[in-house]
């Protein structure tokens, strides 16, 4: 890294980051964004004025030291310097999910009393407006893209275009306000507030200080050696902590280069032009590019598919050892050196993760199969244990070793402790400063000392020193046989087939385990096509006697691999059912970033899970959906409910868990 230690004490905000990066770096890239099939460029210099430009305007339109300003839309840097720019003005960003509905923006923009509001689209300055009534405080609303705009009352709606040129118009009067107000900044103001998904209850907003954010990103930049050159892909929601992280804090400390694809739809395409020398994803990325890949090797010649799998077989046997260095013999690397000429070379490549030099999923555990798929092909993907209160580093794996069962050491400067329940405990210098007007969840979560309750159980191998998670700690719990109840680990085992999208296993206080599970709707049609099966709808599909036998295959697999888990092998599935709708976020069943909200899909399901346990062989049921449109309606179905093969546990086993 291009800086001191001495200039680190001085660099204590993002704006102080970008002025070292416009100095050091300013002709290096700092931003790139895909419009209209053609890669837009800006340097550390430019993106200054530019976002001094804005700071301008916000001064300009009225914005107070404390404010929040609202951001809701895609990954584009506009939307990354907004957050830049408000808190060079002393105001506070407050990024939201682009896809939540109006009802969850309003709940937000009304808890955090924004005055503000900058949106990417005509389509996030509708659900503002939807909304307006409710929001007593808001004031301005910003909008990045004019088109469709025109029309509009503009008496409190602005262009950020115009922003910037009336803040450029104004640069001599307002240029001391906003050099005083950025002197003001500190390690202890606030950095940006990010909403927590709401897994159990509403979303809680998280106060990230300066210090958490820029003392996180230094460790994590040291302890991966990042450097000014890496490239990343901006594709995650901005709201999320993983995003904010990585695209801003990391980016910002490192001066490396933020590329922001032209839209979800182009993401995959935009990742291979790319080419990321560091990426980060959630499981369910890579579980959806492991599907897409077989699909593709399904739909291949012979010849084609017998050398993807014959070279795939040995990469799973040599690849992850030869990526952490551990011995392997003349024959095997030469073996895999031919493989990767001839088929994870090219297979990387078509990923995008050719140039990978450090790679990392979190935010949910990922099924070790499709872990070591990736490592096998020599990507150096590694876990993370994180959460948005910790600014998201807790745990991370050290290269050379790298394990699917564990999430590594401590992060550098985090402490942990595990209390006698099991769950986890955390402090370091990412802990959050508290839950926005909710001293009672601080108090609960936060103790006097600074120490973090996660709510995650997990204990510390002696031999490794490394951290391994059970589960959820409320989601751990017991059979009626005493065995141990940890859902997520089948579930994760269930979802490396590229047919299954989502499991929920139930069991806990009942003497055996049940399953809801969600068929790949990509994988599953392109196998119905390949097969000449028709279908009309979702639902059609996924009752359909062929894909059921397959799906039973898959849990009876995992039934098999689970009981060689002594700790675990009481939560084999003894009968599942595959649901007729997939599991939505917009129907309250999954948070924004696609994590399962199992009370709500308890409750909901009642009816399905009653008859998986009373030995029903079919149940029907009606279900609330929403439309894309925001109206509600009704589905019926009728299910059947299949009995799975399970291996005997043996009585020793039992009384060992």
């Amino acid at each position: 890294m291009a800086q001191t230690q001495s200039g680190a004490e001085r660099l204590l905000s993002l704006p102080a980051l970008l002025h070292r990066n416009a100095t050091q770096f300013g002709t290096a890239p700092a931003y790139r964004e895909k419009e209209f099939g053609i890669w837009q460029s800006w340097s550390w210099a430019e993106t200054e004025k530019e976002i001094e430009a804005l700071a301008l305007g916000l001064i300009n339109l009225g914005v107070n030291e404390g404010d929040f300003i609202a951001i809701i839309g895609r990954n584009r840097p506009y939307l990354y310097w907004s957050m830049v720019a408000a808190q060079a003005v002393g105001a506070i960003p407050v990024p939201l999910y682009q896809d939540a509905v109006a009802e969850e923006m309003a709940y937000v923009l009304g808890h955090c009393g924004a005055r503000f509001v900058i949106a990417g689209d005509q389509e996030q300055v509708d659900k503002v407006i939807e909304v307006q009534d409710q929001l007593h405080q808001f004031e301005h609303l910003i909008y990045l893209d004019p088109r469709g705009m025109r029309k509009y009352e503009h008496a409190h709606l602005h262009q950020y275009s115009h922003v910037q040129d009336q803040g450029r118009a104004a640069h001599d009067e307002l240029i001391g306000e906003l050099k005083r107000r950025q002197a003001k900044l500190d390690y202890d103001s606030t950095c940006v507030m990010l909403y927590t998904s709401g897994t159990t209850g509403k979303p809680k907003g998280v106060v990230l200080s300066n210090r958490n954010v820029i003392e996180s990103a230094r460790n994590a930049s040291g302890f991966d050696h990042l450097r000014q050159n890496e490239d990343i892909l901006s594709y995650l929601p901005m709201a999320w902590v993983g995003d904010f992280i990585f695209s801003v804090g990391q980016a910002y400390w490192c001066g490396f280069c933020v590329n922001c694809p032209e839209s979800a739809d182009t993401m995959m395409t935009d990742l291979r032009e790319i080419g990321p020398t560091y990426f980060f994803a959630p499981p369910r990325v890579f579980e959806t590019q492991l599907t897409n890949v077989m699909i593709r090797m399904e739909d291949a010649g012979r010849l084609k598919r017998s050398m993807f799998h014959h070279y795939l077989a040995h990469a799973k046997k040599v690849g992850g050892r030869i990526l952490d260095g551990k011995p392997v013999g003349l024959w095997d690397r030469i073996k895999y050196a031919i493989g990767n000429a001839l088929v994870y070379g090219p297979l990387k490549d078509t990923l995008g993760l050719g140039r990978v030099r450090v790679g990392y999923t979190a935010g949910e555990a990922i099924g070790p199969e499709i872990f070591e798929f990736y490592r096998s092909l020599g990507i150096n993907l590694k876990q993370l244990y994180g959460q948005t209160e910790a600014t998201v580093f807790i745990t991370v794996q050290p290269d050379g070793e790298v394990r699917a069962d564990t999430v590594g050491v401590p992060a550098p400067d985090v402490e942990i402790r595990i209390d006698e329940s099991g769950e986890i405990f955390y402090r370091s210098p990412g802990t959050f400063v508290e839950y926005y007007k909710n001293p009672e969840s601080t108090a609960s979560t936060k103790d006097a000392e600074g120490w973090v309750a996660t709510g995650d159980a997990g204990f510390f191998e002696e031999s490794s020193g490394h951290l391994r998670i059970i589960d959820r700690a409320k989601d751990v719990g017991k059979l009626s046989t005493g065995a141990m109840f940890a859902p997520k680990y089948v579930e994760n085992k269930l979802k490396f087939y590229p047919d299954i999208l989502e499991a929920v296993l139930f069991g806990n206080g009942r003497d055996h385990c049940v399953a809801f599970i969600n068929i790949d709707l990509t994988a599953v049609g392109n196998w119905a096509e390949r097969n000449n099966i028709a279908y009309a709808s979702y639902q059609e599909l996924a009752g359909h006697p062929k894909v059921l036998a397959s799906i039973q295959s898959h849990v009876e697999a995992v039934n098999r691999s689970v009981a060689e888990d002594e700790m675990l092998s009481g939560c084999q599935v003894h009968r599942f059912v595959v649901l007729h709708k997939e599991l939505d976020a917009d129907d309250g069943e999954m948070t924004r970033t696609r994590k399962v909200r199992r009370r709500i899909v308890e409750e909901k399901y009642a009816d399905i899970i009653t008859a998986l346990y009373d030995g029903s062989a079919s149940v029907s049921t009606r279900t609330e959906v929403t439309y894309e449109d925001g109206r509600k309606g009704y589905i019926s179905a009728t299910l059947e409910i299949r009995d799975a093969a399970v291996v005997p546990v043996a009585p020793h086993q039992v009384a060992a868990e």
